[in-house]
């Protein structure tokens, strides 16, 4: 007889942006007349750079002759991607990673929910609150999570870090374990960190990320690094990766992205770097592990994709993506200076393509979801979708065109 994954069972509801999706669906569908602005979901919206374009359409030539024709592309990805990753962005922030030690693949929301699977079905996972909703989400599939309250959106067998307003949306290390930390079952043994962060907008320093380093591998933790988001960084202190800290090779994966620093949220090409330095408990390494996983499950990202993420690299690519970004950031600017002014308690939208607002008058998150969509029809993403201390909070992306972006921000300012 057939039974499902009980695990699955425990998710409540569906995915956040699908709800947010049938909410605004069923809004647009009642009011066909209204323009809807949206500034929810990090969808990109600039068109791949001309470097890019151009080499995806050397890499489409290529493939129409029988000489340099390809065809699954290698476990790890071309040397060609790899071997520029390794010179073009750890070289230059004097990073020791080699380039079998990059896995290329279709994205870092994949990686960021695939990499659990390598972990034992009893490890501790702490993550900030809020959250990107992929890392829980994962593990609750893995059942690692148990039960989940739903009066507090809390999984009890989660180690939440409050991000508040109190601690600057930073994290504090985790209060468990030896040297008089508390109880051995607060102690991680997997920590998801995204900076510049998914969805607060919140950065912290060289120092700060030197500290969990220190931790994980004082209390054998492994520390899964989002950077996904490290190209929009535009302050000196703030590290673009985690392997610019002392001791990182002994204990950080870290995954990249490029969604959101070229555009590739159509195309689908992300990488994730497993320093073969990493064991666990019995001298297993995961770079080992992941590499079977990764030739198990995954057939290669293409070649005319793998392609274009090397033109990324090049000179051009670096000049035109870094002037996406820069447009980007613009919107970022007028979201954050236009909501101050309106009087909203903003941050974030400096080193990050997102703003984070309290909402007002004590409105609950959905609320003032409903509210923005019917009253100046603007869509953005209710904070308590990535958790319980995202409530009462709201996130705005700047992935919109300027001009739009203008318009919603003039629209909530008359409200």
């Amino acid at each position: 007889m057939i039974k499902v994954n009980k695990d699955y069972l425990k998710l409540p509801g569906s995915y956040l942006f699908s709800d947010i999706a049938k909410k605004v669906s069923s809004f647009a569908e009642a009011n066909p007349d209204k323009k809807i602005i949206r500034l929810g979901i990090g969808d990109v919206t600039q068109p791949l750079c001309p470097a890019v374009i151009e080499a995806m359409h050397k890499a489409v030539d290529e493939m129409a002759s029988a000489d340099t024709f390809k065809g699954y592309a290698p476990d790890l990805g071309y040397s060609f991607l790899r071997d520029t990753i390794v010179e073009k962005v750890y070289k230059k922030l004097g990073a020791d990673i080699k380039a079998d030690e990059i896995f290329i693949s279709d994205g870092a929301k994949s990686d960021s929910g695939n990499i659990q699977e390598i972990f034992d079905r009893d490890v501790k996972v702490a993550v900030c609150d809020p959250v990107y909703p992929v890392y829980v989400d994962t593990n609750v599939m893995a059942g690692r999570t148990g039960s989940y309250d739903a009066a507090t959106g809390l999984w009890s067998d989660v180690i939440y870090m409050p991000c508040t307003a109190d601690n600057g949306y930073s994290p504090e290390l985790p209060s468990g374990g030896k040297d008089g930390f508390g109880p051995d079952n607060k102690v991680p043994d997997l920590i998801y960190l995204c900076f510049p962060n998914n969805p607060t907008g919140a950065t912290i320093t060289k120092s700060q990320l030197q500290q969990w380093v220190d931790y994980a591998n004082r209390v054998n933790a492994v520390i899964i690094y989002d950077a996904a988001y490290e190209a929009y960084i535009s302050e000196a202190d703030v590290p673009h990766s985690i392997y610019e800290c002392e001791g990182a090779r002994e204990c950080a994966i870290e995954i990249r992205s490029f969604s959101k620093n070229a555009g590739f949220t159509g195309t689908r090409l992300g990488f994730t770097v497993i320093p073969k330095d990493i064991k666990d408990v019995d001298g297993n390494m995961l770079h080992s592990l992941w590499a079977r996983r990764h030739g198990t499950k995954f057939n290669g990202a293409p070649y005319i994709i793998q392609k274009a993420g090397e033109a990324v690299y090049s000179d051009e690519g670096q000049k035109q993506t870094g002037e996406q970004i820069a447009y980007y950031m613009k919107n970022a600017r007028y979201i954050l200076e236009g909501l101050k002014s309106a009087g909203y308690t903003v941050s974030g939208g400096v080193n990050a393509p997102y703003i984070w607002l309290k909402t007002p008058d004590n409105m609950s998150s959905w609320d003032f979801f409903d509210f923005l969509l019917k009253e100046a029809n603007v869509v953005g993403t209710p904070g308590s979708g990535f958790g319980p201390s995202g409530e009462g909070h709201f996130r705005l992306t700047a992935f919109g065109s300027y001009e739009n972006t203008v318009e919603a921000i003039d629209r909530i300012k008359k409200l």
